[in-house]
């Protein structure tokens, strides 16, 4: 029998903390970050002052989506943008739960399992993407995607 070692609460807050952090040094909007267990439950959730009444739902979205579908949401926005029908089943499926934009990240065991995801919502999904990636690799754990994308800070609203 091989079981998963879960996803900690002192991992969900490195992430947490750690996404939270790059993003006041990016100088990024208040930001949400939402972890999530392999079950979908959430584990922890921070919300900065000043972020918006719904950053909360959207990144539960953005984790739920990639958890849901074992792809990072920045692969369901590219894939799912050629299949609206898919796309609108998914909706279905999910009650609507499926938020399919960049930043929903995969988290990944040291043997490469999926144990959870993280779901950031404040600025443009590719900053928010960037913060997530970074905590993820501070909980000394994989992200998937590795690496966020490289025009990240460009991006604007």
């Amino acid at each position: 029998m091989n079981l998963l070692t879960p996803l900690t609460l002192d991992q969900a807050s490195t992430i947490i903390d750690t996404a939270l952090a790059k993003g006041r040094e990016a100088n990024l909007k208040p930001l949400t970050v939402v972890v999530l267990d392999l079950g979908g439950q959430m584990i922890a959730m921070k919300r900065e002052d000043g972020a918006g009444i719904i950053r909360q739902e959207v990144a539960l979205g953005k984790a739920y989506g990639a958890l849901g579908l074992g792809i990072n949401s920045r692969i369901i926005f590219e894939k799912m943008t050629e299949r609206p029908t898919f796309l609108a089943a998914i909706a279905a499926a999910s009650d609507g739960r499926v938020v399919p934009v960049p930043s929903g990240v995969l988290i990944k065991n040291t043997d490469g399992k999926v144990i959870g995801a993280v779901g950031i919502s404040g600025d443009t999904s590719d900053k928010d993407e960037y913060t997530a990636i970074a905590g993820v690799k501070a909980a000394g754990l994989t992200a998937d995607p590795a690496e966020p994308n490289p025009e990240w800070a460009q991006t604007s609203l």
